[in-house]
């Protein structure tokens, strides 16, 4: 899901129709409302017939369709946008559309009414969409990092089970997952239970590894070095694999037109509460992007080891007293802020030295003159 923006009123004639949809899983209960708000008529439509969606926005000359944002929300988009121009179709935001989540009386022929005169009161609160390819390329970058999660998660549990052992010699490699210490692991032969769940646990990273690599494989034929992958590449810890997810999650940074929305949107800002001149700072936000935080949060914690300026950013949020996730939230969150800056300008990543101030020169002492002998008069002479 992308940002919310409210909807401008669109020019509305007198032959306009508005249809609601309330989306779900195998089918959708719609309503179409007039120009004056009046209904036009309502019915539902099974999602096997989707011909069905196709004939509907044609029963009237200029029709405007919305339907909430949900997890398959781009099948019922393609089958529209086949049939209308796509910027007749409204994506809406189901946390902002309030009216609908709070009802008391909450059934899908309401919600698709509620939908509708929203609609034409230009009141939806939309989700940006994305162009097809780079849906495309969201999903299989998603793909890629869950199969990476997968795969940590289960060395985790190996690294688990081969501690449990009693008496087991480790082999003296820097990486048990590599070429030398996946042999050793292969070679290993544990006393049941034990040897079985390791030799399922290999077997199924195998798998990962290999899915792994298809993955990244399809990326390289589908994905070209674009100008804003390379801009934020170039910041300390984004490698090609999070600066991939970071362009292609946020899609255009025209939409954030600040830093701070994209902090936002990133779900890096904490929540905050105030009232009665007290405020209260709680936990990040809820609604946001996750796969963008969780990159953002995976490259601070490289950049925290391997660039001085994050490196000290960090520190000084620790000897303030601030723990080390919340602290490597504030790094990514600055990084977020550089990456708003980057692709804004459309430039590369420069590391600026702190400016230096010149220490001011002592005053020169001033020489003391003694008086030579032949001038003085001594005392006594």
């Amino acid at each position: 899901m992308s940002t919310q923006s409210h909807t401008p009123p669109a020019i509305i004639t007198e032959d306009a129709a508005f249809i609601g949809i309330d989306y779900h899983k195998k089918y959708s209960v719609w309503h179409a409302v007039d120009a004056a708000g009046n209904g036009l008529d309502k019915g539902r439509i099974e999602h096997h017939s989707p011909h069905d969606f196709k004939t509907l926005v044609k029963r009237w000359p200029s029709v405007r369709v919305v339907f909430e944002a949900s997890m398959n929300w781009h099948w019922l988009y393609e089958v529209l946008e086949s049939a209308m121009p796509a910027e007749h179709i409204m994506l809406a935001n189901p946390f902002k559309t309030r009216i609908i989540a709070e009802a008391q009386v909450k059934t899908d022929k309401i919600d698709a009414r509620i939908l509708a005169r929203l609609l034409r009161a230009g009141l939806i609160s939309s989700v940006h969409i994305p162009c097809k390819a780079t849906r495309e390329r969201k999903e299989v970058l998603r793909q890629r990092c869950f199969f990476v999660r997968q795969r940590t998660m289960l060395r985790n549990r190996i690294h688990r089970l081969i501690g449990a052992q009693h008496d087991l010699k480790l082999p003296q490699c820097s990486d048990l997952f590599g070429k030398k210490g996946m042999s050793f692991l292969e070679k290993l032969t544990l006393p049941a239970p034990a040897g079985l769940l390791l030799k399922q646990q290999l077997e199924m990273l195998k798998g990962l590894q290999q899915r792994i690599k298809e993955d990244e494989k399809a990326l390289e034929a589908m994905m070209s070095a674009t100008d804003a992958q390379q801009h934020v590449q170039t910041i300390p810890g984004m490698g090609p694999i999070l600066a991939a997810v970071v362009v292609n999650e946020i899609d255009d940074i025209s939409r954030f037109k600040s830093a701070q929305k994209l902090c936002g949107y990133i779900g890096l800002c904490p929540s905050t509460t105030s009232s009665g001149g007290k405020t209260y700072n709680g936990k990040l936000m809820r609604h946001c992007n996750k796969w963008l935080r969780w990159a953002f949060v995976e490259a601070a914690w490289v950049a925290m080891g391997c660039d001085s300026y994050f490196g000290d950013l960090y520190q000084k949020k620790r000897a303030a007293g601030k723990k080390a996730n919340t602290a490597i939230l504030c790094v990514a969150r600055r990084m977020a802020r550089i990456a708003w800056q980057l692709l804004t300008e459309g430039r590369d990543y420069q590391k600026i030295p702190p400016a230096q101030v010149a220490k001011p020169k002592k005053a020169a002492r001033p020489k003391q003159t003694f008086p030579s002998r032949s001038n003085c008069t001594l005392v006594g002479c």
